[in-house]
C-alpha cells in the first residue's frame, strides 16, 4: 500500500518531509512515533526557517531603528497575520502570542475571570477537560470565590448535553471553558452548539482547541465562541509558542497579564499607560524565532490542505478502532461519534508505565499515566491511569498494526 488516499493525501511522500522519521531507535528498530498528542515532529520546512531566520534575520523586535530589526519585526507580525488566516480571525489584532495553551488559559482566567467576570458568576467546564482548563478556575474561585461548575460526561465520552443545559439554567455562568478535542478520548464536542446554548444564557465560551486545531479546520467566525487557543508544538511547530484568539472587544476589556516592556504606552513612577491589544497582552521580548516556526508549520498544514488531513486521520481513526478492539484483555476509553487521533487505553495485564517501556523496546512511543486528566480518569475508574497512542499527519495504517500487535505480544508477556 502506498499510502496515498482519493484526496491525493501521500502519507509516504509526508513522512519524508520529518528528518527524524527516518531516524532508527536507540534499539535500531524503526521509529513509529504514536506520541503526537502530546507534542508534534517537525517537518524540514520549520527546521528551515527557524535557522534560516537566526542565521539571516534574527533581531529584536518593534523597538530597533534599524533595517534588521525591522526585517524580524515584519517576520513577526507575518506569523500573527497567518495565524488569524489560519483560523478566520477577523482581525489579526485578536492573535496574541503566548508561550502555549496553557499560558493562554491562565491570560483569560486572569484578564477575564479577574477583570471582568462578576463575583456572583460561575465558571462552567467539563469531565474531560485537561489540567490547563482545570487548575486556573480552581484558582479563580479560590481567590475570588466564583462558583466552579463541572458539566458530566456520558459513557461514551460525550459531553452531556442535557446537563449542561441544566448547569447554564439559572443565567449564572459567565463563562463557558472547554476542549473542542479531548486529549485522552479524542472526544470532538459539538462546539456551535454549546456556544449556542452558552450564548442563549449569558455566558461566554473558551475553546481550549490544542487537538482540535491539528487535526480539522478551525473557523473561530463560524463556530462563534469568544476565546480559542491552541499550541505551536502540536501543530508541527516549535515549542515556546502558543495562541490565544479573543473577540477584539475582549481584549479591550480586559486588564494585561503581563506587565513590562512593549506592553506599555506610557510609564511613569506614578502609573503605566496599555497599549492597545495585542501588544497589551505580550510583555517583553516575544518569542521571535518560534512565531517564525509557527508561521512556517502553518504555512505547512495549509498547503497539504486540513481538509485533507482529516479524511487521513479519519480513516486512520476507523482502522485503529477496528485493529485495537481485536486486541484481548485492552479496554478502549471512550466511543464518542465524532472523535479524533487519539486513543487512551487500559491493558488487564499491565500497569500502563510498564505498558509503555516494553513498547518502546519494539520501537514504539506512547504515553502513559494520567494525562493531565485526572478527573477525567477518576470519572472512568481509571485511577492507575491508561496508555495512549495518538496521531499526526505521518502516521500509517501500518504503524496501528504494528501497535495492535505489540500489544498484542505485550499481554502475552505480562500474564
Amino acid at each position: 500500500m502506498d499510502g496515498t488516499t482519493a484526496t491525493g493525501f501521500d502519507v509516504q511522500r509526508i513522512r519524508q518531509d520529518f528528518p527524524i522519521l527516518s531516524q532508527p531507535q536507540a534499539r535500531g528498530r524503526p521509529l513509529v512515533f504514536l506520541d503526537s498528542g502530546a507534542s508534534a515532529q517537525k517537518p524540514r520546512a520549520v527546521i528551515d526557517a527557524m535557522v534560516r531566520c537566526m542565521e539571516t534575520a534574527y533581531a529584536n523586535v518593534h523597538r530597533g531603528a534599524y533595517r534588521l530589526s525591522e526585517l524580524a519585526t515584519d517576520a513577526y507580525e507575518a506569523a500573527r497575520a497567518a495565524t488569524a488566516r489560519f483560523i478566520n480571525a477577523a482581525d489579526a489584532r485578536e492573535i496574541v502570542f503566548t508561550k502555549n495553551s496553557t499560558e493562554a488559559m491562565n491570560l483569560v482566567a486572569h484578564g477575564w475571570g479577574r477583570g471582568v467576570l462578576k463575583p456572583g458568576q460561575a465558571v462552567l467546564i467539563s469531565e474531560l477537560e485537561h489540567h490547563a482548563n482545570i487548575v486556573p478556575w480552581q484558582m479563580l474561585r479560590d481567590d475570588r470565590g466564583n462558583e466552579l461548575r463541572v458539566c458530566r460526561v456520558t459513557e461514551t465520552g460525550e459531553i452531556d448535553m442535557e446537563d449542561l443545559a441544566a448547569k447554564l439554567a439559572d443565567g449564572k455562568v459567565g463563562l463557558v471553558a472547554m476542549a473542542h478535542m479531548s486529549n485522552v478520548l479524542g472526544t470532538v464536542a459539538p462546539v456551535e452548539r454549546i456556544v449556542a446554548m452558552a450564548h442563549a444564557a449569558g455566558a461566554k465560551v473558551l475553546l481550549d482547541g490544542s487537538q482540535a486545531a491539528v487535526h480539522r479546520r478551525v473557523d473561530v467566525q463560524a463556530i462563534g465562541c469568544d476565546f480559542y487557543c491552541f499550541t505551536g508544538h502540536k501543530l508541527y511547530g516549535p515549542t515556546g509558542i502558543g495562541v490565544l484568539w479573543a473577540r477584539l472587544e475582549h481584549l479591550d476589556r480586559m486588564p494585561p497579564f503581563l506587565g513590562g516592556g512593549d506592553m506599555i504606552s506610557l510609564v511613569t513612577f506614578e502609573k503605566s499607560e496599555w497599549a492597545p491589544p495585542p501588544a497589551k497582552f505580550e510583555a517583553g521580548t516575544p518569542p521571535i524565532i518560534e512565531a517564525v516556526g509557527l508561521h512556517a508549520a502553518i504555512d505547512y498544514v495549509t498547503a497539504i490542505g486540513m481538509g485533507a488531513i482529516e479524511a487521513h486521520e479519519r480513516a486512520l481513526v476507523d482502522h485503529a478502532m477496528g485493529a485495537l478492539s481485536e486486541v484481548p484483555g485492552l479496554t478502549l476509553l471512550g466511543r464518542a461519534q465524532d472523535r479524533g487521533g487519539v486513543f487512551a487505553f487500559a491493558l488487564d495485564a499491565a500497569h500502563p508505565h510498564d505498558l509503555a517501556t516494553l513498547l518502546d523496546r519494539a520501537g514504539i512511543c506512547v504515553r502513559a499515566g494520567r494525562h493531565c486528566a485526572e478527573p477525567l480518569h477518576a470519572r472512568f475508574g481509571m485511577e492507575n491511569g491508561t496508555t495512549r497512542a495518538s496521531f499526526g499527519l505521518y502516521t500509517t495504517k501500518e504503524e496501528v498494526d504494528l501497535l495492535a500487535q505489540a500489544l498484542t505480544e505485550a499481554r502475552e508477556f505480562f500474564k
